[in-house]
């Protein structure tokens, strides 16, 4: 059977919940058909521990597709990432308290890599639906970009067909409430935009060819 791997984060930042988690433990044994499972599991909002649980996660699990989802507070939509970049930058510290400046996720590494996900097609899908999605042309600085980094680290480094990538999701309402003014989308949006983003991913080669760009 074939496994899909989806991850969420724990909550950082002062906040009482992670929206990656709230929603992507509702996915765990979620079967697609008869051929594929999903697996989540929870990695720690630290530098460096987090790729420790993904990488473990991924020998665990020996997955085809792995999706990882963080919360982008401030953020209206489902973005999905199209490039991590080679730096922590740290705004707050961790939930260990690191604060990385201006530091390299890789020694020597390249200074980007790109998503391995067919994004427009996932993002096309999920305006389809009715939910709100756009590509993204940031992952941050934060443990979001550093765990995006490294699991395309680990998949170019044993030259694997496996699929990843990372999404970010908005504020649950319930958090909203403490921001006034900012966005949210309700955990079951963000579950049926996940669950098309497995299928889509799963099932589409090559990327549509569309436009996803940014003017800044």
């Amino acid at each position: 059977m074939k496994r899909v791997l989806i991850t969420g984060f724990e909550p950082f930042g002062g906040e009482r919940v992670n929206p990656s988690w709230e929603v992507v433990k509702q996915l765990n044994d979620l079967m697609l058909g008869d051929e594929v499972r999903v697996v989540a599991r929870q990695l720690p909002c630290v530098f460096g521990d987090a790729l420790v649980a993904l990488n473990a996660a991924i020998d665990d699990i020996q997955p085809v597709l792995v999706l990882a989802i963080g919360q982008a507070g401030g953020r209206a939509d489902i973005t999905i990432e199209r490039v991590a970049i080679n730096v922590d930058d740290a705004r707050i510290p961790d939930n260990q308290g690191n604060q990385p400046v201006d530091q390299p996720i890789v020694e020597n590494g390249p200074a980007a890599y790109f998503t391995h996900l067919p994004i427009k097609a996932m993002v096309e899908g999920m305006r389809e639906a009715g939910i709100p999605a756009s590509v993204s042309q940031t992952a941050g600085t934060y443990v979001c970009n550093h765990v995006m980094y490294g699991l395309l680290h680990r998949l170019n480094q044993i030259n694997s067909e496996v699929k990843g990538g990372f999404i970010h999701i908005p504020y649950l309402p319930e958090q909203a409430v403490n921001h006034p003014g900012t966005p949210s989308m309700s955990a079951h949006s963000v579950e049926i935009a996940l669950k098309l983003a497995i299928s889509i991913a799963l099932q589409i080669e090559h990327d549509l060819q569309i436009s996803g760009g940014a003017i800044h």
